[in-house]
């Protein structure tokens, strides 16, 4: 199987030790403690998941300004975007040097984690805009990503963490939350060499069923892990049990047996585009995955992205043999009228526009909402059931 990003093994932050986990826990609740944020926690169950690897903890604002704009870490780690805790009060933590971190998405706010501090740092309006201009490609407030992260707070805290749980995605999501190291186990187990990853924040319609299948046979692997984000999305967006069940009905009907790991992990969406893309390809080598899909406008949002930004940052900005893992460069996939199957537009040259199924986000929730029948081209009817129930009891 493929080693992990930046180390020959996996070390997950998540304290699995159970006499070690209990003593920490105790501990835990004598010392001072922090709400963070939700962007925080997202971070700290992937790093307690394994999916960060080989990061011990939230980065200083040296490394964070540096990874910003050079994509790496003030020791020479390549790194697509900074890993922080930042905050808007730390006045309850003034001078400690161990904290209780807790978890703003659970009721009762229970320990994430345990945060050594190494320094408390100011970050200036003006290198919060710089970091976001980095990563984000724009300082504007309607990005999704930008306004979320422009409102972190103005206090980063540094240093390496031990994590106690998953916040809430092992208890919502029981059947599909994996860490990497459950996911490389799992791969083991079932006698896969090489695995080609597939992101998803959306449900997968007919054109995304038939790309995982593309990649398999493109790049011969034993299986596709269908990967979805679990954490929190923009508004609109379809919620993760919903996704979820779509998905798990179409691979039961449409993909062969034991081909597919259907999986999910505890992140917030960045919308980040290209760096998202690069930190996506990032977890998935830690998850044991030898390839993976990226596609059109890849972990991207409005028109803040080119089509092809997302592919064309691991041929400009990555350096070479940095990553273990290798991208499958996909281009937007689409039923054709004239084949009767679904193709990749790139391959059929002599296709205008109308030769093609596609149908805008926009057109589908319309249609879903009025009760109206997707094109059997376009989703599987088994899937569309599912999302027409949820905006349905929506509207």
């Amino acid at each position: 199987m493929i080693k992990p990003f930046g180390s020959d093994e996996l070390n997950p932050l998540f304290v699995y030790d159970s006499e070690q986990h209990h003593a920490l826990a105790a501990e835990a609740e004598g010392l001072p403690s922090l709400l963070v944020n939700s962007a925080a926690a997202a971070n700290a169950v992937m790093l307690g998941a394994g999916y960060f690897n080989p990061l011990r903890g939230y980065m200083n604002l040296a490394d964070a300004l540096n990874v910003s704009e050079q994509m790496q870490t003030t020791d020479g780690l390549f790194w697509p975007v900074p890993i922080v805790n930042m905050a808007d009060d730390v006045s309850a933590i003034g001078g400690a040097k161990r904290i209780a971190l807790r978890d703003p998405n659970v009721e009762g706010h229970p320990v994430l984690a345990v945060q050594d501090i190494e320094a408390i740092e100011v970050v200036s309006d003006e290198q919060v805009a710089a970091m976001a201009e980095n990563i984000f490609g724009t300082t504007d407030s309607n990005h999704p990503g930008v306004a979320t992260f422009t409102q972190l707070g103005r206090y980063l805290i540094s240093g390496p963490i031990q994590v106690l749980n998953f916040s809430y995605f092992q208890q919502d999501f029981p059947d599909t939350f994996r860490t990497a190291v459950e996911i490389r186990n799992e791969i083991q187990e079932r006698g896969w060499q090489k695995v080609v990853a597939f992101q998803t924040r959306n449900p997968m319609h007919r054109a995304h069923e038939e790309l995982c299948k593309m990649a398999m046979e493109a790049v011969d692997a034993d299986g596709v892990l269908i990967h979805m984000l679990l954490g929190k999305l923009k508004p609109g967006d379809i919620p993760a049990p919903v996704r979820d069940a779509a998905i798990r009905k179409m691979v039961e009907l449409y993909f062969p047996k034991n081909t597919v790991m259907i999986t999910g992990y505890g992140f917030d969406m960045l919308y980040a585009g290209p760096r998202e893309a690069v930190l996506h390809s990032i977890f998935r080598q830690n998850s044991g995955c030898a390839h993976f899909i990226v596609g059109r406008d890849h972990a991207g949002v409005g028109d803040y992205y080119g089509a092809f930004e997302a592919q064309e940052i691991f041929d400009q900005r990555v350096p070479e043999g940095v990553l273990g893992i290798e991208i499958f460069k996909a281009d937007h996939t689409a039923y054709s009228k004239k084949l009767n199957k679904v193709v990749m537009m790139r391959d059929v040259p002599d296709h205008n526009m109308e030769d093609f199924v596609i149908l805008s986000g926009t057109k589908v929730r319309q249609m879903l909402a009025a009760g109206e029948d997707l094109p059997q081209e376009f989703a599987r009817p088994e899937v569309a059931k599912i999302l027409m129930a949820h905006y349905q009891s929506e509207a």
